[in-house]
């Protein structure tokens, strides 16, 4: 081998890198964006097929293709991908108009009212958030995901006691929902309930044990668990040295009762 091309082979191979590299990004950050993704007819014709266990004739790729209530969701949720909330909202509002017993056939009004849910909290309508995500429960009230969303909302509400009560529904639901741990541990810690909320970061943890967010918020948790409990030492010897302080004072110093004016008269007497 010539010793001398060694540095324009590796020259090559560091452009060779650089280049193919963001295209790899790009590709990682799709498959992060999934789970608010396009759902095809053909995969929603599947899911609807594999809840029901058997294979349905009149749920098909095509009649579904033709239905106007899921061209408007899947247009919807192309542009939820590409952060169009505001239009994303149009038209999901527009599939709901439409018929949507195919949507209520294959499951997708579920997607749809988690994700409307979702787009109104991306632009700052909380409680248009929560009235959708109410809607979304009556029809599946056990989703973990919309107790999520609507406890996410309702904590940008300032509502937390019924925040945390939405995220506690969540966990109920799905006890492996990182997100909603992490959300309830946040809720926690803000609420100066640090040993709840270290709890809950070390749920999620253990559910996700690289998630950046539940090591961050158990590091903050434990912190503040350990002050609270230093500050409530120091609270505690204060009192306790007052008390006995008050316990010296009134036995060693305080000034004898006067006497009675009756007793006083008695001595008198006397004499």
């Amino acid at each position: 081998m010539d010793f001398r091309k060694l540095p324009i082979i590796l020259a090559i191979l560091l452009v060779t890198v650089l280049i193919v590299q963001p295209v790899v990004s790009e590709a990682n950050q799709s498959a992060t964006n999934q789970s608010a993704a396009n759902i095809p007819a053909a995969d929603l014709a599947a899911i609807f097929s594999a809840s029901n266990g058997t294979k349905v004739s009149n749920i098909t790729p095509d009649n579904i293709e033709r239905d106007a209530a899921t061209g408007h969701f899947n247009s919807g949720e192309q542009l939820l991908v590409k952060g169009d909330y505001a239009n994303a909202i149009l038209l999901y509002d527009m599939a709901l108009a439409s018929n949507t017993s195919m949507l209520k056939k294959t499951d997708a009004i579920l997607y749809l009212y988690r994700d409307k849910a979702y787009a109104q909290i991306q632009l700052g309508n909380y409680s248009d958030a929560v009235a959708t995500a109410d809607t979304g429960l009556g029809l599946y009230p056990s989703d973990p995901m919309l107790w999520n969303n609507k406890g996410y909302a309702l904590s940008l509400l300032g509502k937390t006691q019924d925040a945390l009560a939405a995220y506690d529904k969540s966990v109920f639901f799905d006890s492996n929902y990182t997100t909603a741990y992490i959300n309830r541990g946040d809720i926690l810690s803000r609420m100066g309930r640090y040993t709840d909320a270290v709890a809950a970061y070390t749920r999620a943890n253990e559910t996700d044990p690289f998630n950046i967010a539940a090591a961050d918020g158990l590091a903050v948790a434990k912190k503040g668990e350990s002050e609270s409990n230093r500050n409530t030492m120091i609270v505690l010897a204060i009192v306790l040295i007052a008390a006995a302080g008050a316990v010296v004072w009134y036995t060693k110093f305080r000034k004898p009762a006067d006497t009675a004016p009756e007793e006083r008269e008695e001595k008198n007497k006397k004499k």
